[in-house]
């Protein structure tokens, strides 16, 4: 296991240029498994979670090619269900998203039981749920779901909450059912939005039909198709956060502001002073200016366009550098304010109320510790964190925040940040 070595203390300043969305890479390379033809997904990040999906896919029997740096060839003609890594599948929570190409191309199978990020109960029952409305049979058993896909149907299908993997899944495994199936309590985040515009491509009919409600009607085959993945809305706000909290001068490259709506009037009401270059309705660049006067903030994450829940954490320790008592209310994941506890001991002013709320009162100085990487966003927040402190930070478990920010040390010291990444 590796960790961070983090000097505190230290303003940046520069250029960072944000990667192709993790959320929209992973389902969109699950469709690719919905066809026999050949696609090309462009704009990857090379992140740990989307290497090792792609290990998954070539267990199965699927080819890929490197065609550039982020570009990928895959060729998925050739899978055979019982060669697919389970070790890999259990590793990874993003796994799930392979159901729906799996229940076309071999209608029975198992899957081992998915993994992920430690931030709560995540409990796949919502997408057992999703899938048997469309006739999709599944089993756990001690250390796997047993699928059954022989009969599958268009259908009205109403989910139990607005989860982005459950309409995902919904999504591709509709697209290949013939008929009009009706998808209810759909979310519709950006990662969402550009898994929709591939599986057009292939040729699926897919419209919105209301708000969070999708009509499929569904085609007996789909084809190869080339996709660029959409940028990062994510990472753009962790870099937005990170610069305000460091009251740094950052030009953030390649941002779909339209996805950041409200999370940049959120910024601007606490205090952050932030330009905007349009060059096009798909690309901005976002100049953040050193903030000095940052004000406390009530904050509540929702389904999209609110708050993103995966963005909580890095406004958890902008909190810390805010005058006045912040309201912190995660609404999804009772797991996703145990950072907290990791910037107390950093010296921070905070209250866990509850799993899912969280007093934080600044400005507090925060000082070297050594600290754990509980999750992907858990990890970059104390990294946010550990370039605030004061001292040489230790940060464990760094594979959490490799699993979702591309080479972040490294793009980091080009802003000037002081960071070593060194065997535990």
């Amino acid at each position: 296991m590796q960790c961070f070595i983090v000097q505190g203390e230290k303003k940046l300043k520069g250029e960072i240029e944000v990667r192709g969305s993790k959320n929209a890479a992973m389902p969109i390379l699950a469709a690719t498994l919905l066809t026999k033809e050949t696609s090309i997904v462009d704009n990857i990040p090379l992140i740990e979670d989307v290497k090792r999906f792609l290990e998954i896919i070539q267990s199965l029997g699927g080819k890929v090619e490197w065609l550039g740096k982020r570009k990928v060839k895959i060729d998925p003609k050739n899978l055979d269900i019982k060669k697919i890594d389970q070790s890999l599948v259990k590793k990874l929570r993003a796994s799930v998203l392979l159901i729906p190409s799996l229940v076309h191309r071999f209608k029975k199978f198992k899957l081992a039981q998915p993994g992920g990020c430690l931030i709560g109960v995540r409990s796949i029952d919502s997408h057992l749920d999703a899938i048997s409305q469309l006739g999709v049979k599944a089993r756990k058993t001690s250390a796997y779901y047993h699928y059954i896909g022989n009969n599958v149907f268009p259908n009205k299908v109403v989910l139990e909450e607005f989860s982005v993997t459950a309409t995902e899944n919904i999504l591709m495994l509709a697209s290949l059912i013939p008929g009009k199936t009706i998808l209810k309590i759909g979310a519709l985040e950006p990662h969402v939005e550009d898994l929709v515009v591939f599986l057009k491509k292939m040729g699926a009919k897919i419209k919105t039909i209301s708000p969070h409600s999708y009509e499929i009607n569904g085609v007996k085959e789909l084809c190869g198709a080339s996709h660029k993945v959409v940028s990062d809305s994510i990472e753009a706000g962790t870099f937005m956060i990170l610069a305000a909290a460091l009251r740094s001068k950052i030009l953030i490259k390649n941002v779909r502001i339209d996805h950041l709506d409200l999370v940049i009037k959120k910024l601007k009401g606490i205090g952050a002073r932030i330009k905007i270059n349009y060059h096009s309705k798909l690309e901005s660049d976002v100049l953040m200016l050193p903030s000095y006067n940052l004000k406390s903030f009530k904050l509540q994450t929702q389904p999209y366009p609110g708050i993103p829940t995966d963005l909580q954490s890095p406004f958890g320790v902008l909190a810390t550098q805010a005058n006045g008592t912040s309201i912190i209310f995660d609404t999804m994941f009772e797991g996703r304010l145990k950072y907290i506890d990791e910037l107390i001991k950093m010296g921070a002013n905070a209250i866990i109320a509850d799993p899912h709320r969280a007093l934080i009162i600044g400005p507090t100085p925060l000082y070297a510790q050594d600290v754990n990487s509980l999750d992907i966003r858990s990890g970059i927040s104390l990294l946010i964190a550990a370039l605030l402190a004061k001292g040489k930070t230790k940060i464990k478990d760094i594979y959490q925040i490799d699993r979702g920010y591309e080479e972040i040390d490294e793009r980091l010291k080009k802003l000037g940040a002081e960071i070593k990444r060194v065997e535990q």
